[in-house]
């Protein structure tokens, strides 16, 4: 698998997460504890985008229905999300954040 860059540093903090849409898949990339992760933006509860949610710590708050997901491991901790979200590997290289699909 390549390495896709999807934005730049620059474009994400703690308070602000990227949506971006790539081949097809819509994936949100978060700022959390100094480290950017990349996971499925749709919850699959019911179409919501997660970067449009609640960010605490590490998780996010569907803005809809209120499941609550892991930001690093996709995990759904409560709610009714139905499943676990996709992750994605991340990279930075220079200022471009990098993912594998």
């Amino acid at each position: 698998m390549s390495w896709i860059s999807i934005c730049q540093q620059g474009d994400v903090s703690e308070d602000e997460p990227k949506a971006i849409e790539i081949e097809g898949k819509k994936i949100g990339v978060f700022f959390v504890d100094e480290n950017y992760f990349a996971i499925e933006n749709v919850c699959p509860h019911a179409y919501a985008l997660l970067t449009e949610g609640f960010i605490e710590d590490q998780t996010v708050e569907c803005p809809l229905h209120e499941a609550i997901f892991d930001i690093q491991t996709g995990e759904l901790k409560s709610g009714p999300g139905c499943r676990n979200l996709c992750t994605y590997p991340v990279r930075v290289e220079g200022q471009d954040i990098q993912i594998q699909l």
